[in-house]
């Protein structure tokens, strides 16, 4: 069981702070992505986060995914996470709570984590990068099983149709384990499904 969304935000806030984050260090010719755990909340204040399926065409089509993107040269992840986050959802004016390490990526991305809040607002897709969003609630992350493994691979069932493989279910594990339960949780070692390393 949650607690109430402001109790949960300090909750997260505080795990995240205790939290010692794996970054891998800027270099040359890594590429960067950054991606946002967005907590929004219902009109009954329970929260969610959104999981948004791609487009049909483009980078990872049709694919589930967080919001984000590359970053832009001379960007700074946070800042690459949130605008990617207002132009494929419509959300802004969101609040950083922190972030969860780096994932490095089997097609070579440098991906950073960032979680933020950002209250009551309503996503909205932008067709031309994303086909749908989808509302998750966080009391899903906690319930029983998930994670689950199918031989090495890592899926989190969060909803009747969505499953979620690495490097996103890896990034939404840790995100359970750390910021939700408090707990110490590393994902570098998690296995991404072939069709995922584009």
């Amino acid at each position: 069981m949650l607690p109430p969304i402001d109790e949960l935000r300090e909750l997260i806030s505080a795990n995240l702070t205790a939290f010692d984050r794996r970054q891998v260090p800027p270099a040359e010719g890594v590429r960067r992505a950054a991606v946002t755990v967005c907590v929004l909340e219902d009109p009954d204040r329970r929260p969610y986060t959104i999981l948004i399926r791609r487009a049909p065409h483009g980078r990872n089509p049709g694919q589930w995914a967080l919001p984000g993107g590359r970053l832009d040269d001379g960007e700074q992840p946070v800042e690459a996470a949130l605008r990617e986050l207002a132009e494929e959802t419509a959300v802004t004016g969101v609040e950083v709570t922190g972030l969860l390490d780096d994932f490095v990526t089997d097609s070579g991305f440098v991906i950073t984590p960032v979680v933020a809040f950002g209250g009551r607002q309503r996503p909205v897709p932008d067709p031309r990068e994303v086909a749908s969003v989808h509302d998750v609630p966080l009391e899903w992350f906690l319930a029983p099983g998930v994670p689950r493994w199918r031989g090495e691979l890592l899926q989190m069932p969060l909803g009747p149709s969505i499953v979620i493989h690495a490097p996103t279910g890896a990034i939404l594990w840790q995100f359970a384990e750390v910021a939700l339960r408090g707990r110490e949780l590393r994902v570098f070692d998690v296995v991404q499904p072939h069709w995922t390393r584009t």
